[in-house]
């Protein structure tokens, strides 16, 4: 595990947007040059979206599982460096289409088409440190059989099996009619860790943290809401009650409906959140810090009925609080922990936030709307953490150049811009360069940067636009375009400002 310094900085930049020859990044050598890049710019630490298995609309944020990895990540070279994969299985792997952006309905085929073959292959030779695996990881059975049996009802949501398949503990019972698929999960899973575990150990090797993202809530139909439905708020027949999302904001004129099932935290507090501790413990295994999602929920959480088609009409329900974060931080401790404490905000959120001691957030990109705004990087405190922007952020330029001008002239004001051509895109952008030091030179003990605004790249290369279904999550690059970054400008920041 690497601990942060005093003062430090960090690129954001999602596993997938890596280049890549397979249509997707993964923890293969191209992980290692960015690494290498970091290490070589000044930078400490890499922020990444979470590992989960992405929803139906690709997003990381709504998955079938808590736990499990990404198998999209796993890294084909890699597999035939391992006699997994022969020439023919590996070539099968490339893409030959844009380098900029996932093909999602490529990449899917390809790498279970991959994998299965690695199955075939190799099973049998890993059995042994497959078990090894499962003993240290208790989950991976469970996912491994909510997959199996998701296969023999054609996908179909986990509500929509037979009575003897809905119930876990019948399904369970059942386990061996599944053995070949049971085996093939555990093995998607297994060579997901090893592959990650040797990227991490090059990670730390170079002095890079690993700054992970544990999304709040998880998709109804998952393992997680399959093996404990007590957990969640549900009708009889499993489906949710309510759902959750968030009001109307600055992303979304009709707040976001999210449709993820909300916990019944009267259940969770019951086993002193049992569930939340072990999901946690996964996530510090896997990353040096981790950035918990949506954390004004455990204040107060936005409820909306399931039938509705928008998020306007939702209602305020109060979260565990202290209770929960009590037995978070008894066991881990603050200082890995960061809380995502941005959109709608309440003294509830704010006393949380007081009472457990984890550092927020603070987004360069919302300081210029309300006054003097505790997004203002002169109001960041040694108990935030500054953004240049998020993953639901647009880039910096394509946000100066969506500001009217009035606007535009107090931001660079306020950060100091002297040039005439605050418009001049790429890299060496004067302008965004000029709120970069801004935000570098503040209080802020992590300055978290999205590897977009490291490039000067505009609108078209954001990652999501929270509330608009389609076509998020695919940006991409290539490592000639990593190459063009001007490593000693950031070099010299980091070392200006003590980063």
């Amino acid at each position: 595990m690497i601990k942060l310094k005093k003062r430090c900085s960090a690129v954001l930049m999602s596993i997938s947007s890596l280049p890549s020859p397979y249509g997707i990044g993964g923890f293969g050598i191209e992980f290692e040059k960015f690494i290498d890049f970091l290490s070589n710019s000044g930078f400490s630490a890499i922020q990444v979206l979470p590992f989960n298995l992405p929803d139906c609309g690709n997003s990381p944020y709504g998955s079938c599982s808590a736990f499990a990895g990404n198998y999209l990540y796993i890294d084909p070279l890699s597999l035939y460096e391992d006699g997994l994969l022969d020439n023919e299985e590996l070539g099968k792997c490339v893409y030959s289409g844009s380098p900029y952006t996932v093909d999602y309905g490529f990449v899917y085929t390809a790498k279970q088409n991959m994998l299965s073959v690695a199955f075939k292959n190799g099973f049998s030779a890993f059995k042994s440190k497959v078990l090894e695996f499962l003993k240290e990881n208790s989950w991976v059975l469970d996912y491994a059989l909510y997959m199996a049996i998701k296969e023999k009802f054609d996908g179909a949501p986990w509500q929509k099996w037979d009575l003897e398949f809905k119930d876990y503990n019948s399904a369970k019972e059942k386990i061996e009619l599944f053995e070949d698929r049971v085996n093939y999960y555990c093995f998607e899973q297994y060579l997901f860790s090893k592959q990650y575990f040797k990227a991490k150990k090059y990670a730390e090797s170079k002095g890079i943290a690993i700054i992970g993202d544990m999304p709040i809530y998880v998709s109804s139909d998952s393992v997680d809401v399959w093996k404990n439905p007590k957990l969640f708020c549900l009708d009889d027949d499993y489906i949710p009650k309510i759902v959750a999302g968030v009001p109307p904001d600055a992303f979304s004129e009709e707040g976001q409906l999210w449709g993820n099932p909300v916990y019944n935290w009267k259940m969770h507090e019951k086993d002193n959140f049992s569930w939340w501790i072990s999901r946690l413990e996964r996530n510090l295994k896997l990353y040096d810090v981790v950035r918990i999602d949506h954390f004004r929920a455990f204040a107060s959480y936005y409820t909306i009925n399931v039938d509705a088609k928008d998020a306007k009409n939702g209602s305020w329900e109060k979260g565990p609080g202290m209770k929960l974060f009590g037995e978070i931080l008894k066991k881990f401790g603050k200082e890995r922990i960061i809380a995502e404490d941005l959109g709608t905000y309440g003294e509830d959120v704010v006393e949380l936030l007081k009472a457990s001691e984890i550092k927020g957030m603070r987004v360069v990109q919302f300081g210029f709307a309300d006054g003097d705004s505790t997004h203002l990087p002169h109001n960041y405190s040694e108990n935030s953490v500054a953004y240049i922007g998020t993953h639901d952020n647009n880039t910096l330029l394509g946000w100066l150049w969506e500001m009217d001008d009035a606007q535009r002239s107090v931001v660079l004001d306020y950060c100091g811009f002297k040039g005439k051509d605050w418009g001049e895109g790429g890299y060496k952008s004067e302008s965004c360069r000029a709120v970069i030091e801004t935000v570098f030179k503040s209080s802020a003990p992590l300055v978290v940067i999205p590897f977009q605004d490291l490039c000067g790249f505009g609108a078209d290369a954001r990652m999501n636009i929270p509330g608009v279904p389609k076509d998020n999550w695919r940006f991409r690059t290539t490592a000639e375009t990593v190459e063009q970054i001007d490593k000693e400008y950031f070099s010299k920041i980091n070392r200006l400002f003590f980063r």
